[in-house]
């Protein structure tokens, strides 16, 4: 039998820790979501903490940013009102 094998889908997670309550989770890509802005002050990352329900939101460099889009992260990119 001849043929090709379609690859392994592996779903995609995030590690993540609240800033409020300390946890650490794995997020899936629907659980958070990217603001690209025009400055570094402007782009981050937020999410809803599994454990304690706050909002949680944290910087995203450009490490951050490639690592998120690539996974399938839903992005918002802020534009300037200059």
């Amino acid at each position: 039998m001849s043929g090709t094998m379609a690859p392994l889908s592996v779903p995609v997670l995030f590690k993540a820790a609240c800033s409020e309550c300390q946890a650490r989770f794995e997020l899936p890509p629907g659980s958070l979501r990217l603001a690209i802005g025009a400055s570094r002050r402007t782009t981050f990352y937020s999410f809803t903490c599994p454990e304690c329900g706050s909002a949680v939101r944290k910087p995203a460099g450009e490490r951050i940013v490639e690592l998120l889009t690539g996974g399938g992260v839903r992005t918002l990119r802020l534009h300037s009102t200059v």
